[in-house]
C-alpha cells in the first residue's frame, strides 16, 4: 500500500494549512477559556440552583479553600540595629506577640488485655451536719466506721464518746466510753452540759464521770430471745448509773438514800430530752439504772416510765399481828443434846396439873430416884 504526503494532504481535512493550522485552532480555544469574565462563573452557580429547583439536584460542592500557614517572624537580636523610621516619629515600637508552643496532651494510657484495671480510690465519706458540730468544744467524740450486722445492727455516723466538755473547759469523763451514734451522742453531751452540771453544783462538788452502765450491744429488748431489736442494737441508747463528783461521792440515781428532789430534777430533764426514759417500776429490768434513748415513734410519741422512790424507812416496823386460834400447830425443833431438860419439864408440868392431896402425900415419902452421873465431853 503507498502512502505519500499528497495524498495525506488531500486526505485529511486541515487543506492547505496541514498540521500548522490545527495548531493555531487549539492556541485560539485555549486563548477563549482563559479569556472568560467572573460573570460567566457567577452564571454557572445560578445556573446550578435552577437546576436544583427544577430536578432537585444538590449542586456540585465547591473545594473549600485552605488557608496558608504564614510563619511568624522570629523575635529581633539584641545587637541589630533600630529603624529609626518610626522612633523618629515617636510612635511606640510594635513588637509581635510570639506564643509558646502548646504542650501536645499526654497520650491516654493503654490497657494490655489481660491486665487488671488501675485501682480507682474511694471517695471520701461525706461529713454529716451532727459530726460538723460535734467539735472538741462539746466533746471528744472520735468518729468510728459504719457497722451493719444481722438483722438491722449497728448504723451509720458512730462515734467513740469518750468525755463531755463543759462550758468551763472541764471534761467529763464518760467511763466506760459509749459507742453511740452522733445525734445520740450530742444530746447525751447537751443534757450533761446544760442540765446534770448545774444540779451537782448544789452538791458542793462539780461532776467528774459518767457511769456508762451499756451503750451499743447487738440484742433484742431486755436481752430476751426473740424479742425485737434493742435501741442498744442501733447504738441508740445509753444505761447510766450513776454520776461521780470529784470529791468522790457517787450520786446513784435509783438509790433511795439520794436527796428525792435531786433524782426528781433527773427525772423532769431527761424526760424532756430524750424519746424514752426507763427506770425503776417500768418493766422490771431497770430498777438499778436509767435506760435512755432516742427512738423515733409516731406523732413523736414518747415514753417516760421512772419513779422516784421514797427512803426506806429508818425505824423497823411494826410487829406481825397474833396468830389465829385456828392456824395448824407450829413445828417444834427437838434437839437430842437436851432431853433430859425437856424431860424434867414436862415431869414439872405433870407435878402441877396433880391436885394438892397428892403432892403432900408424895412429899412424905422418902425420894428413890438414882442419881444420874454427869459425863463432861471434853
Amino acid at each position: 500500500m503507498n502512502f505519500s504526503a499528497r495524498q495525506g494532504a488531500g486526505k485529511w481535512r486541515f487543506g492547505a494549512a496541514g498540521p500548522g493550522g490545527a495548531a493555531l485552532v487549539t492556541a485560539a480555544t485555549v486563548l477563549c477559556l482563559f479569556s472568560a469574565r467572573p460573570e460567566a462563573a457567577q452564571g454557572r452557580r445560578h445556573a446550578d440552583f435552577s437546576l436544583e429547583n427544577l430536578f432537585g439536584r444538590p449542586p456540585r460542592p465547591h473545594r473549600a479553600a485552605r488557608a496558608a500557614k504564614v510563619p511568624l517572624p522570629l523575635p529581633r537580636p539584641p545587637e541589630a540595629p533600630r529603624e529609626e523610621t518610626e522612633e523618629a516619629k515617636g510612635e511606640p515600637e510594635i513588637v509581635p506577640n510570639i506564643e509558646a508552643p502548646a504542650k501536645p496532651a499526654a497520650p491516654a494510657e493503654q490497657v494490655v488485655p489481660g491486665t487488671p484495671a488501675p485501682s480507682v480510690a474511694p471517695a471520701a465519706p461525706q461529713v454529716s451536719a451532727c459530726r460538723q458540730a460535734l467539735t472538741e468544744d462539746i466533746a471528744i467524740a472520735p468518729s468510728l466506721p459504719s457497722v451493719h450486722g444481722p438483722g438491722g445492727c449497728g448504723g451509720d455516723d458512730l462515734v467513740r464518746l469518750e468525755a463531755i466538755v463543759l462550758p468551763d473547759k472541764h471534761r467529763v469523763a464518760v467511763s466506760p466510753p459509749a459507742t453511740l451514734r452522733c445525734q445520740m451522742a450530742a444530746s447525751i453531751a447537751d443534757w450533761v452540759r446544760s442540765d446534770v452540771a448545774p444540779l451537782t453544783e448544789r452538791l458542793g462538788s462539780e461532776i467528774a464521770s459518767l457511769d456508762n452502765f451499756d451503750s451499743f450491744e447487738c440484742r433484742g429488748r431486755n436481752r430476751i430471745k426473740g424479742a425485737p431489736l434493742s435501741e442498744h442494737g442501733k447504738a441508740n441508747a445509753l444505761d447510766v448509773r450513776a454520776f461521780k463528783l470529784a470529791d468522790g461521792r457517787s450520786i446513784g440515781l435509783t438509790d433511795r438514800s439520794q436527796p428525792r428532789n435531786l433524782r426528781e430534777d433527773v427525772l423532769h430533764n431527761v424526760c424532756a430530752r430524750f424519746m424514752t426514759v426507763l427506770g425503776p417500776d417500768s418493766d422490771g429490768y431497770h430498777e438499778d439504772h436509767i435506760h435512755l434513748d432516742q427512738m423515733e415513734r409516731r406523732n413523736n410519741y414518747k415514753i417516760c416510765q421512772w419513779d422516784v422512790l421514797d427512803p426506806l424507812p429508818s425505824v423497823a416496823p411494826l410487829m406481825p399481828a397474833e396468830r389465829p386460834t385456828d392456824a395448824p400447830p407450829r413445828e417444834v425443833a427437838k434437839h437430842e443434846g437436851a432431853k433430859g431438860d425437856t424431860a424434867a419439864e414436862e415431869g414439872d408440868k405433870v407435878e402441877e396439873a396433880k391436885p394438892a392431896e397428892a403432892q403432900s402425900a408424895e412429899k412424905e415419902q422418902p425420894a428413890s430416884r438414882p442419881r444420874r452421873s454427869a459425863k463432861l465431853k471434853h
